[in-house]
């Protein structure tokens, strides 16, 4: 029985990885599962049996990744002591969509899944709405909202950016940048 679970690990490792380098080549809507299997070295009967068709392969890829993004974020989320500014907390999220580049640099692309980025964006949105407005006590809700929207647009925009360029700044290097770049705007919550 492990061989056959591994057996099916492997397998969707690979439909995975074949679909994620279709992807950098065309948008979803052009992928077929025929091209994906030929590909992949699959039967269709294969792909069917884990899944119903491209979106539903895309899906999960996105579902899985959001769960491990949760689960490594959850610690500095939940902390009482979080410090959403800190640089500890921006290396821990670059190293996690490091570690997850090929599918980091499509979703986050032209062509990828806005839908994706917004969850993503809503992941830590409570927590981080929280954490603000009790250190922040002055700041209306809408400064936090605010600062919220705009810290979180310009850490996407600042992703995207090494990510196209080849991740050649180290993951510390980029979390210092984000880490100025927000400890400026902070003013404005504090004003």
């Amino acid at each position: 029985m492990k061989e056959n679970d591994q057996r099916v690990r492997i397998t969707k490792l690979l439909i995975k990885k074949t679909f994620t380098e279709l992807l950098t080549k065309k948008p979803i809507q052009k992928i077929s599962v025929k091209e994906l299997c030929e590909k992949a070295g699959i039967n269709r009967g294969t792909f069917y049996s884990h899944y119903e068709d491209i979106y539903d392969l895309l899906e999960k890829i996105e579902n899985e990744m959001l769960e491990e993004f949760k689960i490594q974020l959850s610690p500095i989320l939940t902390s009482s002591e979080a410090d959403l500014t800190s640089l500890d907390f921006f290396i821990s999220i670059f190293k996690f969509l490091a570690n997850h580049s090929d599918i980091c640099i499509i979703m986050f692309s032209e062509t990828g899944d806005k839908t994706f980025v917004a969850k993503m964006l809503e992941l830590g949105k409570a927590q981080c709405i929280s954490a603000y407005t009790k250190h922040f006590k002055n700041a209306s809700p809408d400064q936090i909202e605010h600062f919220y929207s705009f810290v979180s647009a310009g850490c996407i925009s600042i992703l995207v950016k090494w990510l196209e360029g080849g991740m050649k700044d180290s993951i510390d290097d980029l979390a210092k940048t984000t880490e100025e770049l927000i400890s400026c705007t902070i003013k404005y919550l504090e004003s």
